[in-house]
């Protein structure tokens, strides 16, 4: 990987969530036009595959397993999204560092971190591990945390006429925004989110926000439809509605501060993958 290329990076560890999350950060690399990295960190159990023989994939690259071994999650995982995503500059790496250290390292090269999350429950959200946890509170870069079952039209205004849903228009990207925050990397990345996919950018706020906060974004970004809401009062509620309707959920964090409690809560029960931001 060159020294001077941001990568969109995931995780890998063999779940189902994991693999969603993949999947997610293929297209997110695509439409920034990126190289995808994928990285299983640790000492997880291989997965039996056997199906395919890495050497018969010309289009991976720098996958360095023997051919004829037992597949490993992250060459599955490799395999699938190059046919899936033939196009795409597929990167896999494998070290024997523990998770949590492994992937914060991973952040500083990345322009996106991706993790996966498990699927819902019908009372508490979707369950967040300690990895994805540890990892989104203390990384450099922006971490996404995709649940299990993430799918492309999820992403996607629903199709009505019969049309490919992949020809369908983004849903919009919703950003939490704290009005006493100087939050500039969180703003850009809403923005910048928004038009690599041609959204709309829905802003949830309290109470009035200065209209100096938006307007440089608003002049950069000139493309991009803004939308602001303005809560009087928590406005993780109308966040979590928002969620609903989203392709993406943008919240912040301090930098050196992992997310607070309206942060984790929206990480647990929205409804769409949720972006964690550092900020000043």
């Amino acid at each position: 990987m060159s020294t001077d290329t941001r990568t969109i990076t995931v995780g890998i560890d063999g779940s189902r969530s994991s693999l969603d999350a993949a999947d997610w950060a293929a297209r997110e690399a695509q439409r920034r036009r990126l190289p995808l990295r994928l990285l299983h960190a640790g000492t997880e159990p291989a997965v039996p595959g056997g199906v395919f023989d890495i050497d018969d994939m010309d289009d991976i690259d720098d996958i360095d397993v023997p051919a004829g071994r037992t597949r490993a999650a992250l060459d599955r995982a490799a395999i699938e999204l190059s046919y899936a995503h033939p196009a795409l500059d597929i990167i896999a790496r494998r070290t024997a560092t523990p998770a949590v250290p492994a992937l914060l390292a991973a952040a500083v090269e990345a322009e996106t971190l991706v993790l996966g999350s498990r699927g819902r429950t019908r009372s508490a959200g979707f369950p967040v591990g300690s990895v994805a946890l540890g990892v989104a509170a203390r990384a450099d870069r922006p971490v996404v945390l995709v649940r299990a079952g993430e799918l492309p039209e999820d992403e996607r205004v629903p199709v009505v006429d019969g049309s490919p849903p992949s020809t369908a228009p983004y849903l919009p990207v919703v950003l939490g925004l704290d009005p006493d925050a100087s939050a500039d990397d969180l703003i850009g990345y809403a923005f910048d989110t928004a038009a690599v996919r041609s959204a709309p950018l829905h802003v949830v706020h309290r109470w009035t926000l200065p209209t100096s906060t938006l307007r440089p974004w608003r002049h950069r970004f000139p493309g991009t439809t803004v939308r602001e809401h303005r809560v009087d009062g928590d406005p993780g509620p109308r966040l979590l509605e928002a969620s609903a309707r989203a392709g993406l959920l943008v919240v912040g964090r301090r930098t050196g501060r992992g997310p607070g409690r309206a942060a984790r809560s929206l990480i647990r029960h929205a409804d769409c993958p949720v972006a964690v931001v550092p900020h000043d």
